[in-house]
Parts: C-alpha cells; structure tokens; sequence
C-alpha cells in the first residue's frame, strides 16, 4: 500500500539544456565552447533527449511514475529578437503529447538557467526589458500548449543569483558546493580569462555580464521576481486552469549556539524575502539537496567524515522534510519537491537516500503539510554545468557513445513507491 495520497505526483525531473543537446542558440553554448571556458567540457549532443525524449518517458511511466518536469528552451522557440520558429513549439507539443499519452503528468519548467544569447547581449537578467521579453515567451507558448499543459514553473531557481554573489562576497570562506548547481572554481586565473572571452563573445563589458547565474544585484533580484508574478499573470489570463508557480534553490539550515542569528539572516535571504511575490502562486517548487550549520563566526563545513557525494554536498536526506517544514511556517500554500536528489555511482546509497528522503515527506503529509509532489533529480545522468558529465543523479544511466539507456534499480524503486 502506497505511503502517499492516491493524487500524490511522484516523478523525476530535468532540463533542457542537460540533457537535449545541440543548443546552439543558447548562453550557455557560448559559454562552454570560450577557449578558457569554466566548463569543463561542453554539452554538445548532450544525452540527446531532445530525439529520445519518448523512450526516455516510457521508461519513467514504466517504472510507475506518473509526472515529469522539465523544461522548455527559450532558446530554441525564440533565436534571435523577434523570430518565433513554429517547428520546435510543435516539438514541444509532441513533448507534452508524449506525457498524456503515458498517463504522465507534465511539470513544465519555463525557465531553467539557459537564456537566448540574444537576451545577454542586451543586459540579460539585469536589465529591466527583460521582464517583457520573458513574458512575451511565456504567452507565446501558452497560446499554443496551454491546453496540453497543468502545472507550470516560470523560473528555476529564482534565488540562485543571490546565492553566487554570496559565494563570490564570500571567496575562500565557503566551498563552491555551497550553491546547489554545478559551479567550477578551481582556476582563478582561468575564471579571470574566462569572464574577459565571455564579455567579449557577448559584446559587453565582462563586469556587466548578466547572465541568469552571474553575480545577481538586489535590482536584479527584484527583476526576476518581477518577471515571475508578470509571466504567471500572463499565462494564468491565457489559460486559467494552470497552475503556476516559481521554484527556490532552499537549504536546511541549522544553527550551532551562537549560530542562530546567521542562520536566520542566511534563511531570509534564501526565502524569506520572496514571500512577497509567491502570494498569488498556486505552489511552492522547493528545491534541495543538504544542509548547512552555522555557529558564531557562521557557516562551518560538514565533519570530515560526514558522507559526501559526488558533488561535495553532505549526504543528507533529511533535508527534504526539513526544508518542507520550515518552509511551511511562512507559506501556507501547496509544496511540490521539485528537485531533491544525491550525485552517486553507488546506486544503492541513491536508493537509501530516496527512502530516506520520501519517509520523511511521507511524515510531513501525515503531519497535515500541503505536500503534493516529489520529483527526483535527475530523471537521467546528465551535463552538469560547469562540472559536466561526471555527476551522475540519474536514475538512468546513458553510454553517451551510443546514447543508450541503462535503467537503474533507483528507478525501479521510486516507481514502486505510488
């Protein structure tokens, strides 16, 4: 019997630019192929999901899951200024259509980092412009999906812009695995080389490249915002049965004695200060991977011999219930999981962490919290960001010599959970 309500959405999550592949049009295309590049490969043919999309939503429905996120390139819909290309919003369709047809539930994500190359070159996330040219896209496709589509994230992480210029403010003092994306600061030099090609590919001064995880100013937080409650309006008079909300990169936060006070002004900066913008959201997308301790002098690196995972984080899956309860004293709406996941090759701790992780979300419905969904990242081992491929979250492993899929016993498990 199944720990979870009978409407309860379990599933798996990606993003465009992870796992398609030949995003050419994209920011981050520019970015991985500069000849100092902080990635430290390129996506190139990703794990080609943008062709296999298909296989790889029949083996999620499959396996017993019933919802999908992931997320619609803006790139690909819009590639330059004014061009609309009608071909990939029919690809999307097919995308959605594949869904329904597995009695798949699909969560469409907007926005997940990846902007046009165009949009940077014209200020990117700092320019308030961009706050009607993401709307603009928005509408778009939902004038011509909305009916295909239920539930809708406009943006990944609003907060992640925030939480590097922290880290950066913060340079030596916390470890880049204090932000939950891929992030390669190993070279200085390199970053510094880096930033001056990029400047220079995007045709603006490298200090002014605002790509959507650069450094983020308070302005440039409030235009994210801006632009969520904007395109959720939008979308919403579109097509008034979706339900539309935003997703936060959130962290369990502990404090240490003395540690309370650093503890709260790192939990405001992360959630609390957003509150005002998610008032009208019909879902809060929470989105976490470990915890963070605070004493006196602030944050404090796990034990060393606390368990990490491939991504440096501490293995945690407590985190999920935590955040979700925390999370729950300020908002009073409904809670999807929208990321949670553990970067492994040993697929049995990933097994062991879902357990964990899902116990204790099953513990917070039971409690009366307004949990609705849990989506595990990733649905297949895929592009990192900066780190590439050598972080495997999937719950499908792919040889991306030969592009097939190698389902894991972690997704078996997760499906038999409904």
């Amino acid at each position: 019997m199944s720990k979870f309500p009978k409407d309860f959405l379990l599933g798996a999550a990606t993003a465009a630019h992870q796992v398609e592949g030949d995003n050419i049009h994209s920011d981050f295309w520019v970015l991985e192929n500069l000849t100092h590049s902080m990635y430290v490969e390129p996506s190139l043919a990703a794990v080609d999901h943008y062709n296999r999309y298909a296989e790889d939503i029949k083996l999620l429905a499959d396996a017993g899951l019933n919802a999908y996120r992931f997320s619609i390139e803006w790139a690909r819909i819009q590639p330059t200024r004014g061009e609309w290309v009608e071909a990939e919003i029919e690809h999307y369709r097919k995308v959605l259509e594949c869904c329904h047809d597995n009695g798949v539930t699909p969560i469409v994500t907007m926005h997940h980092f990846s902007s046009p190359a165009w949009l940077i070159k014209q200020g990117g996330w700092e320019n308030p412009e961009t706050v009607g040219l993401f709307t603009a896209y928005c509408e778009r496709v939902v004038k011509e999906l909305g009916g295909l589509m239920e539930i809708v994230c406009t943006i990944n992480e609003a907060n992640m812009g925030l939480q590097i210029a922290a880290l950066m403010r913060d340079m030596g003092k916390r470890p880049a695995s204090d932000v939950q994306v891929g992030i390669n600061m190993t070279d200085p030099n390199n970053i510094m080389l880096a930033m001056k090609e990029a400047g220079e590919a995007f045709g603006v001064d490298p200090r002014q490249l605002n790509t959507f995880i650069s450094l983020r100013t308070p302005e440039g937080d409030k235009l994210v915002m801006q632009a969520h409650e904007t395109a959720r309006d939008a979308m919403k008079t579109l097509c008034p049965h979706l339900k539309v909300g935003i997703t936060l990169s959130l962290h369990d936060l502990q404090a240490l004695p003395g540690g309370e006070a650093h503890a709260a002004k790192e939990w405001d900066e992360e959630f609390s200060h957003y509150l005002y913008a998610l008032e009208n959201d019909d879902f809060l997308g929470v989105q976490c991977y470990t915890r963070k301790i605070f004493d006196e002098n602030g944050s404090v690196p796990p034990e060393e011999s606390a368990e990490k995972t491939q991504m440096g984080y501490e293995y945690y899956p407590q985190v999920a219930a935590n955040v979700v309860r925390t999370v729950s004293k300020e908002f009073k709406g409904n809670i999807v999981i929208t990321e949670n996941g553990i970067s492994t090759t040993d697929d049995k701790r990933r097994v062991e962490f879902i357990e964990g992780a899902l116990d204790g979300v099953a513990a917070c419905i039971a409690d009366g919290l307004r949990v609705k969904g849990y989506m595990y990242w990733s649905l297949l081992d895929n592009f990192e960001w900066q780190m590439g491929y050598s972080k495997t979250f999937g719950l499908i492993a792919v040889d991306r010599g030969t592009q097939t899929r190698y389902p894991k016993e972690s997704l078996k498990y997760l499906g038999a959970l409904r």
